[in-house]
């Protein structure tokens, strides 16, 4: 079955603009251009649609998505498999952030009685899932899977003021990282007062720090496009001026 850009629009849910965009962008090409001018898109290009809406959905950018889904290695099998264990991840994330809630009405209802530990552990459960999701099979790969557990540990038993400390460091190091970037240097004060924060918050997972670890994470920031899209969403070329700044930082990479 062919689909024009209304028709194929109006099945997904998106707007023919959004289409007429996708094609100008690279990412979602027409199977033709009919003799009335019209954009036509097969089965190929619906079946890649849903796949680009799926990493939509799992807040990737469209120059990640397009590298992802036009590379010679895509599979669109395994994406699919992909796109279902990160659903999963993120119902069991929903599942138990509302049954927090429901723990905190119950508290503030006087049916029950709630601690400060509690009332965050929703969050940090989340914080565990998503690291997991992001960081998980690289680290194991690299580090072994102790490591992993024993960040996971770590930030399962933070107290309310470590875990309000980590989302501020990250949050100070996102700010100092922009600033940096106005100036261009990977080795100006700025950027260097980024790697030291970045190295604070691995400091938060890892139960011990070295520099050639810290390095090796800054360069998969850049050698897996998900780390580089989580950066670049912010601001492109966020992760590769991170990974220059700590590899200044650490010894890794000396500037010219």
């Amino acid at each position: 079955m062919e689909y024009t850009v209304h028709k194929l629009g109006t099945l997904a849910g998106i707007s023919a603009r959004t289409l007429r965009y996708y094609d100008e962008f690279g990412i979602l090409k027409p199977a033709r251009i009919n003799s009335s001018g019209y954009r036509i898109y097969g089965q190929a290009e619906v079946d890649l649609l849903q796949q680009i809406l799926f990493y939509r959905e799992l807040g990737l950018s469209l120059e990640a998505i397009r590298d992802i889904v036009h590379s010679p290695s895509f599979d669109g099998a395994r994406a699919l498999r992909e796109h279902h264990d990160q659903l999963l991840q993120r119902r069991q994330q929903l599942d138990r952030l509302i049954a927090n809630v429901e723990q905190t009405i119950a508290h503030t209802e006087g049916r029950s009685i709630m601690s400060n530990q509690e009332k965050f552990t929703g969050f940090k459960q989340k914080l565990i899932d998503d690291n997991e999701q992001k960081y998980g099979q690289e680290i194991r790969e690299q580090y072994g899977a102790e490591a992993v557990e024993q960040s996971n540990r770590k930030l399962s038993h933070m107290t309310e003021e470590q875990y309000a400390a980590l989302q501020q460091l990250e949050a100070d190091m996102f700010a100092s990282l922009e600033q940096a970037m106005e100036e261009g240097d990977s080795a100006s004060e700025l950027a260097q007062k980024a790697a030291d924060l970045h190295r604070q918050w691995l400091s938060f997972y890892w139960d011990t720090y070295t520099k050639e670890a810290h390095a090796g994470v800054a360069q998969m920031y850049i050698d897996d496009e998900r780390f580089t899209a989580y950066y670049d969403q912010r601001r492109p070329g966020m992760a590769a001026f991170l990974r220059d700044a700590v590899h200044v930082y650490t010894g890794a990479k000396q500037q010219p």
